[in-house]
């Protein structure tokens, strides 16, 4: 359990991280949901959404989902469909997903590369039918990946003018996405639907009924290293949904900090932080999102420098940092080595972590420096902290996984 001072620094940094709510932003569906559960509203990705909710504070609400269940809502993602018999070739034009070996009705991690093999952007990708794609992808980067995926459309239809792929953008005026996530997220959710759980595995989707509202679609996955769920589902219903699944005692409605808090120690990636225009998959420690036939075949912007990265290795590396003392490490601090007179990187994320009780910190440093329980220095406010380079997730994942 983080000490108080711990505690106040958690609400320091999320205040740093999460701007303000003065400033003009988007609402969800649940906005006024959110305002008359005590929910502290801040700008994030331009949508205005709650940090954390009246006396149940970041670290309560953290600490929760580690042992129960919380509710998140997540509507400012960008939720996408692209149907057409050519929807595979299309989408692995511009991305490393591997369609053809993925099962039917599954999803994958998958990222948006650049022509330096730079990231773009990530996003869950999953295969419904051969023609039938969903996709969810970062609320910061909603413009960004309409435009991309709307100028790739028409470079594709210009070289197949006969093609019958067409992409749909959902609006969260229209659709929302909720996730329940933690270790009593499905014996809450099979209360309120008929489909089995039991039998939909982690990175499974299914379209179920939901609290009675139909055509809900549901994927077993999150943000936060535990088991749980996304459902996506209309506008309109979302707010009545939500009600419903909070009669349960054993979830809670959290927000943005504990969502933060919970993927790093997850040791999950936050895109415009641990990884960017400027960083390959492979330097991201994400080598694994590129398949083996897509290692083969290529065809995505980047491919042949991710391919030299995969075979030679990259010369630097995203790494995990362990703290016994000095305040939280935040994104911009100083890495240095052992003996603090050279400097070889910076912090990309960091936060103190309520179920470890320690300090953690993501960062990038040349590979020579990244073997696990190497000791590294970190400078912050002017002092140089001791740091051990530690294996992630910091915390054990418990996906429900295929036996």
């Amino acid at each position: 359990m983080l000490s108080k001072n711990a505690t106040r620094l958690v609400k320091r940094i999320c205040r740093r991280r999460f701007a303000d709510c003065s400033q003009n932003g988007a609402k969800t569906a649940l906005y006024d949901f959110h305002v008359q559960n005590g929910g502290k509203m801040v700008n994030f990705g331009g949508f205005l959404l709650p940090v954390q909710y009246g006396d149940h504070g970041i670290v309560k609400s953290h600490l929760f989902t580690r042992s129960s269940a919380s509710l998140f809502d997540v509507s400012h993602m960008l939720q996408t469909e692209i149907r057409g018999d050519n929807a595979f070739e299309f989408l692995e034009m511009i991305c490393t997903v591997d369609l053809e070996n993925m099962q039917k009705n599954s999803a994958g991690l998958a990222v948006f590369t650049n022509e330096k093999g730079g990231i773009l952007d990530d996003l869950i990708v999953s295969k419904i039918a051969f023609d039938h794609l969903y996709l969810v992808s970062n609320a910061a980067r909603r413009e960004h990946d309409q435009k991309l995926l709307t100028t790739a459309l028409e470079i594709y239809k210009c070289k197949y003018p006969k093609t019958d792929v067409r992409i749909q953008f959902f609006q969260p005026r229209d659709r929302s996405l909720l996730a329940l996530q933690g270790p009593k997220a499905a014996e809450i959710l099979q209360k309120f639907t008929p489909t089995n759980l039991t039998r939909l595995y982690f990175m499974k989707s299914t379209i179920a009924s939901v609290c009675g509202v139909e055509l809900c679609r549901v994927t077993r996955c999150g943000y936060t290293g535990e088991d749980g769920f996304e459902i996506s589902l209309p506008s309109v219903k979302a707010e009545d949904v939500a009600k419903e699944i909070l009669t349960d005692e054993n979830v809670k409605l959290a927000g943005l900090g504990a969502r933060d808090s919970l993927r790093l120690e997850a040791g999950l990636c936050l895109y415009g932080a641990d990884i960017n225009e400027e960083t390959t998959p492979i330097e991201a420690g994400l080598a694994w999102l590129v398949s083996k036939r897509r290692r083969k075949i290529l065809g995505f912007p980047g491919s042949d420098i991710i391919a030299n990265q995969i075979a030679d290795g990259p010369i630097i590396k995203r790494i995990g940092l362990t703290f016994s003392e000095g305040p939280p490490a935040r994104q911009g601090c100083i890495v240095l080595d052992e003996t603090g007179s050279k400097t070889i990187g910076s912090v990309t994320s960091g936060c103190p972590a309520p179920s470890l009780g320690k300090n953690i910190a993501m960062a990038y440093v040349p590979v020579e420096f990244s073997a696990p329980d190497s000791k590294l220095r970190v400078k912050i406010r002017d002092k140089a902290y001791n740091a051990v380079v530690t294996k992630m997730p910091f915390i054990q994942s418990k996906y429900y996984l295929p036996p």
